[in-house]
């Protein structure tokens, strides 16, 4: 999904209702700075806002996913596309997710293998040769790590229990967020309630 492209489809027909942002907020129970987020392309609304937002812009959820109105003749045409999109998406982040966890794992195994190299030879290796296999050891570690910890903050989405919200939390938040399997306790910029959010593939979960 194009979501500039649908961030100002928002704003043309939240204009052409005549709302502002905040009337728009009002009359869906949240902060008009969400508003602003979704039409600069930013964020996208929750499941629970899609129909409660359309009905209000008077709009199809379709029309909302496709960032544009939609013909009769076309409709359904679009709907099997935004269906084929989604789970195009969620396949693709759970690729991706898959790749980088292999990354950690291997360089994760690498590190210990070093390790134990330099430890249980340390009458055939000489000093030098240690040194730089330790720090082999712990560039691999430190990247793996790097690459392990940017795929889980980056590839699909966190979700606020709070508000439902979606929303990447940046580097620093996700890396002080005590972690529990598939969640994360984090702050979320949208209500700023920190709580245990939970890790989704794509805007539609």
């Amino acid at each position: 999904m194009d979501q500039v492209k649908i961030g100002k489809f928002l704003s043309d027909e939240r204009k052409a209702k005549g709302y502002t942002q905040k009337q728009l907020s009002e009359l869906l129970g949240i902060s008009d700075k969400t508003i602003s987020k979704w039409e600069c392309g930013n964020g996208f609304p929750e499941a629970s806002l899609l129909l409660p937002l359309c009905n209000e812009l008077e709009i199809t959820v379709n029309e909302l996913l496709t960032g544009e109105r939609i013909s009769q003749q076309n409709y359904k045409k679009k709907a099997e596309e935004n269906m084929v999109n989604m789970i195009r998406e969620k396949e693709e982040n759970k690729q991706k997710i898959l790749l980088t966890t292999m990354i950690g794992v291997i360089s994760t195994i690498t590190f210990v293998t070093l390790l134990l190299v330099v430890c249980f030879y340390t009458d055939v290796i000489i000093l030098p040769i240690k040194m730089v296999l330790m720090v082999i050891a712990i560039s691999v570690f430190g990247v793996g790590l790097y690459v392990a910890m940017w795929g889980d903050r980056k590839i699909g989405y966190f979700k606020c229990r709070n508000c439902n919200q979606l929303f990447t939390p940046t580097f620093m938040q996700y890396n002080m967020g005590m972690h529990l399997l598939s969640t994360r306790y984090l702050k979320c910029p949208h209500c700023k309630t920190r709580t245990w959010c939970k890790k989704v593939m794509t805007k539609e979960c």
